[in-house]
C-alpha cells in the first residue's frame, strides 16, 4: 500500500539519485575538477538522500514526512549547484532535482 501511495515520488527519487551519481562521475571527468569541487559533493549528498528516502517510503516509516522535507532541501541546493555549471550532465541533474523537489513537498503538503 505504501508503495503506492509513494509511488511518483519514489520514481522522482530514484530518477534523481541516478542523475546525480550521473553527474558526480562525469564532474570526475572534467578538467576543472577544483571548480566542480561543490558540485560533486551536493551530488554525492543528494544521491545518498534520494535513495534513503526511497526506502523509507517503501516501508512506510513514520519518518518519512520529515524527511521528505530533507530531501527536498538537498534537491534544491543540489539543483541550484548543478544550474550553474553549462555542462549537460549538470543541466539533467537540475532538472531531476527540480522535478523530485516537486514531488516531494507534494507528499508533505
Amino acid at each position: 500500500m505504501a508503495k503506492q501511495r509513494y509511488a511518483s515520488c519514489i520514481q522522482a527519487c530514484s530518477a534523481c539519485a541516478i542523475a546525480c551519481e550521473t553527474c558526480l562521475a562525469a564532474c570526475l571527468k572534467e578538467p576543472d575538477l577544483q571548480r566542480m569541487a561543490i558540485c560533486i559533493a551536493c551530488d554525492i549528498d543528494c544521491a545518498d538522500i534520494c535513495r534513503l528516502a526511497e526506502r523509507l517510503m517503501v516501508r512506510d516509516s513514520p519518518l518519512c514526512d520529515e524527511f521528505l522535507r530533507l530531501c527536498a532541501v538537498t534537491c534544491q541546493a543540489c539543483a541550484e549547484e548543478c544550474g550553474k555549471h553549462q555542462h549537460d550532465h549538470c543541466q539533467q541533474c537540475a532538472q531531476a532535482c527540480q522535478r523530485c523537489v516537486v514531488e516531494c513537498e507534494v507528499m508533505v503538503a
